[in-house]
């Protein structure tokens, strides 16, 4: 395989020259994967055999244990695989060499030259014998306060790796783990961020955006939705159930809202608050798309929920359009990045009626501007709203 252009040759051909590079030379590299599979093509060409290489790294993730970033000989990239929270009960963990040092080994090394009968005993290394592998060695890579992750390597050299190949391999550990760890925290950062305040918000708030009572005006199409009852069926079911019942309604609404195009703002209790920005043309038509979604899941959720003897879950929407403004509300210590003004009150009020007019969905006319054209909709009249003085004229939507 060819060195990457900025590589020298001449001046790689030791180890320390790897370290000197990772050390000085990936400052602008932003992502792990692509510095370790670097690295591993500088290690090539500093005559150390190395033909596959990964780096496992626990994550703190909503849906993931950890990531596994996987080089192989030939590979200008690495490849990236999330790891399942339950993966510790399942036989490609167990026994396996992550297995070994999460349990405190503090090397693996495998020859996988000699007979399999008198060696370790997991698929693992069945596939590296197969690929013609010879040898194998696995290291835990520690982070500040004592975070372990590992970082393994293999070669197909007859006689696997010799002495100055493991030392100028572990040479590089303390500078791999304070360059990964650098990368894995900024990655970190981000995913908390789109975690608990969507992705716009976050990418705001990386940029710089952290100051109270900053924010910019927005012009957008408004969702709030709330679960019915909830008080009843907090009191009366296992805590636990309540939770499960919480997770399920809030996938069913929350991935179309983020497939259309939308941006989840805010968990409130049962409820939550969604917003469409209009800088999207079909912004009011995917909001449709999104609601017409989540009640097909809603319905599939309420029918699996009978199966184990749990009541349907009843909710209402409220939906209107308008400017917001969007930024930084709170204390001097503790911000919350969200959108307020009149259009989200009106979106709420428009959520509580929902109730009181026997209707799932309700729209404003101001909405329903948008759309009418294009979607069915049943024109429920003219309401007054609390804190509105004006009566608003409101449509259900029923797709």
């Amino acid at each position: 395989m060819d060195a990457p252009s900025n590589i020298d040759p001449v001046t790689a051909q030791s180890g320390g020259d790897v370290v000197h590079w990772l050390t000085n030379g990936t400052r602008d590299q932003r992502f792990i994967d692509n510095i370790f599979a670097e690295m591993c093509i500088r290690l090539q060409q500093a005559d150390i055999p190395v033909k596959r290489a990964s780096l496992h790294i626990l994550i703190h993730h909503p849906q993931w244990l950890g990531a596994r970033i996987m080089w192989e000989d030939g590979m200008r990239e690495a490849e990236i695989a999330r790891v399942d929270y339950d993966v510790q009960e399942r036989s490609e963990y167990i026994g396996s060499p992550a297995n070994e040092i999460h349990d405190g080994v503090t090397e693996v090394r495998e020859n996988l030259e000699r007979d399999p009968a008198l060696g370790r005993k997991h698929a693992v290394y069945d596939e590296m014998r197969a690929k013609g592998l010879s040898d194998y060695v696995a290291w835990p890579l520690y982070h500040t306060l004592g975070k372990r992750h590992i970082v393994t390597f293999a070669t197909d050299r007859p006689g696997g790796f010799d002495a100055a190949h493991i030392a100028g391999l572990l040479k590089l550990l303390p500078v791999l783990a304070l360059v990964s760890e650098i990368r894995v925290k900024n990655r970190l950062a981000r995913t908390l961020l789109e975690t608990y305040v969507g992705s716009h918000a976050g990418e705001l708030i990386l940029a710089g955006a952290t100051r109270r009572g900053t924010g910019t005006t927005v012009r957008a199409a408004i969702m709030i939705c709330d679960l019915r009852d909830f008080t009843r069926i907090s009191d009366n079911w296992p805590r636990d159930d309540v939770i499960d019942l919480l997770n399920g309604y809030f996938d069913a609404m929350s991935e179309p809202i983020a497939r259309h195009g939308g941006e989840i703002l805010k968990f409130i209790g049962d409820g939550l608050l969604a917003i469409f920005p209009l800088s999207q043309p079909s912004a009011c038509a995917n909001l449709l798309h999104a609601v017409t979604e989540a009640r097909q899941a809603m319905t599939a959720l309420n029918e699996k929920n009978s199966e184990t003897g749990r009541a349907p879950l009843n909710y209402g929407i409220g939906v209107h359009v308008g400017d917001v403004m969007y930024g930084n509300i709170g204390s001097r210590s503790r911000l919350d990045f969200t959108v307020i003004g009149p259009a989200v009150n009106m979106a709420s009020r428009l959520e509580a009626l929902t109730k009181q007019l026997g209707k799932t969905v309700l729209l404003s006319r101001a909405f329903a501007d948008f759309v009418e054209s294009d979607f069915d909709l049943e024109r429920v009249g003219e309401h007054p709203v609390r804190g509105f003085n004006d009566p608003i004229e409101l449509y259900a939507y029923h797709g």
